[in-house]
């Protein structure tokens, strides 16, 4: 009976920890004498502890906007199945002109039922070609999104990242803003706290971070949407909104 109590407090006393949706390219910057096309991975997931990989349906939208015009990307969207079954994408892209290329994607609501709520995080990453430093700070207009006041890429470890939050265009004083590192390395997470970083944004929506380690760090700005919606047995529940930004940083090498 103790171990079995032990055991009740435990489950209910774990920490939730954070989703990320990832978007993230086999390299954010592209120069003349590297390959041309790139490999982006789409997973819904714990970055920070490699894991689960939950299931995504496929996306509403997955696109990329460069030199003012838009590209329709779902077409290109391949189903992966990781090794619990949960499916989830990958899509090549060709650079053929110099430009700052914004990736974003808006996947299909993922109920969690453990928290009571659907979840959409809109995502998006840059990736620099050719050496065209134009566009990276556009605004797609996305439901929530990271104005970037930092370029983000071409950052070396320990920068500093600074953006807004904005939710339909507006900035939103003191919201909150997670911070991931997409842990392939298999850093040793000393307790729980350290899994996901916390920022609370200003009074105009600013925040900024410091990078410890080279890698992909992934940044979360999380609202609750003004309406709720129905869950897969049709009942209201809460939403939550996500505008996420994937940065890559690296190292100083002698």
């Amino acid at each position: 009976m103790k171990r079995l109590l032990l055991l009740l407090f435990c489950l209910l006393t774990a920490p939730a920890y954070a989703h990320f949706q990832t978007l993230l390219p086999t390299t954010d910057i592209v120069t003349a004498d590297m390959p041309k096309t790139v490999q982006l991975l789409l997973q819904f997931t714990h970055p920070m502890q490699q894991a689960p990989v939950m299931p995504m349906a496929m996306p509403v939208q997955f696109a990329v906007w460069s030199n003012g015009q838009t590209q329709d990307l779902l077409p290109q969207l391949k189903a992966q199945t990781a090794d619990n079954g949960a499916t989830f994408y990958q899509a090549d892209y060709r650079f053929t002109r110099p430009a700052d290329y914004l990736f974003y994607l808006e996947p299909a609501p993922y109920w969690e039922a453990s928290e009571g709520k659907l979840i959409i995080h809109y995502t998006k990453v840059v990736v620099n070609a050719f050496e065209a430093e134009q566009g990276w700070d556009h605004l797609l207009g996305l439901p929530v999104e990271i104005e970037p006041l930092v370029r983000p890429y071409g950052l070396w470890t320990g920068n500093q990242f600074r953006g807004i939050v904005r939710h339909q265009g507006q900035v939103v004083p003191f919201a909150t803003v997670e911070v991931e590192y997409f842990n392939q390395d298999h850093i040793k997470i000393p307790a729980a706290p350290f899994t996901t970083q916390v920022i609370k944004a200003d009074s105009q929506g600013v925040f900024s971070y410091s990078f410890p380690r080279a890698g992909w760090w992934g940044f979360a700005a999380l609202v609750e949407a003004d309406t709720p919606q129905a869950n897969p047995a049709g009942e209201l529940v809460p939403v939550e909104l996500g505008g996420l930004l994937w940065i890559h940083t690296s190292d100083m090498q002698p």
